[in-house]
């Protein structure tokens, strides 16, 4: 890594601490594990039998993840990363960055850096408020048992990582995107049409071609089969090759933009 790289990740990641996007990230980690306590707070009575069950982390997973993989992972990465895209254009600042002597490689990059180092801040603090939600209700309401059996970490870092690479076609084309449009309504009108698309396309036999789709896709196949066609090809290829596409094109629109802010 560059000086000049390190430094303008430095400047970037001070620009987003404040930023709607930071929040975002923190409240849609926390916003399910928050209802899983809430809910379970509400029927405590069957909490035992529940703490019980052998495969008690493996259903609290799978039905924490089912808002995640179908909402908050598409949804949150459309607009996290349209924030933090348009932060210039919302700031007029785009003519200030552009006088820096930063190479336009140096710019495009670290921006996006920080857009992928705030999806693996989501990552980490959702599965902290999973394991939150499993261990509280035992330290709130006596008589409940903390849950039998090991964690499975190997499978749970092994879905983690598949959902992130999942969600890096969302994230390339969305910041592509929201650099090359000023008005914010845009790049979101965009990202939510093809998530609406890609939610009524589940179904059809060639659903792996929408570059949104691989998250829900993840998920239904391991959990829900019936509600989706099982693609003819591997979606974590489809994932990283889209990615890696839309991210040399996106750098080529924003290097060969005449309008430079």
């Amino acid at each position: 890594m560059s000086p000049a790289f390190f430094f303008s990740l430095q400047s970037e990641w001070l620009k987003q601490r404040k930023s709607l996007a930071s929040w975002m990230v923190l409240l849609g980690a926390f916003f399910t594990p928050a209802i899983v306590v809430v809910v379970r707070l509400l029927h405590h009575e069957a909490l035992p039998a529940l703490y019980a069950k052998e495969d008690f982390w493996s259903a609290l997973w799978k039905s924490s993840w089912e808002s995640a993989a179908i909402f908050y992972l598409p949804i949150g990465g459309i607009l996290a990363t349209t924030l933090i895209a348009q932060i210039e254009y919302k700031n007029n600042a785009w003519k200030l960055v552009h006088a820096l002597p930063l190479s336009l490689a140096t710019l495009y990059f670290s921006k996006l850096a920080i857009v992928l180092l705030m999806l693996g801040q989501f990552f980490v603090l959702f599965n902290v408020g999973i394991y939150l939600s499993a261990v509280l209700p035992p330290l709130l309401v006596s008589g409940v048992p903390f849950p039998k059996g090991p964690v499975p970490h190997a499978r749970f870092l092994w879905d983690n990582g598949w959902f992130f690479l999942d969600c890096l076609p969302i994230v390339a084309l969305q910041y592509a995107i929201s650099l090359r449009f000023r008005n914010f309504l845009t790049p979101v009108g965009i990202g939510f049409m093809l998530w609406v698309g890609t939610l009524a396309a589940l179904s059809w036999r060639w659903n792996f071609v929408i570059p949104y789709s691989y998250t829900m896709i993840e998920y239904l196949s391991a959990w829900s089969s019936a509600k989706v066609a099982t693609p003819a090809v591997d979606i974590h290829v489809m994932a990283l090759g889209y990615s890696l596409l839309f991210t040399l094109v996106g750098y080529g629109l924003f290097a060969t933009r005449e309008e430079k802010g």
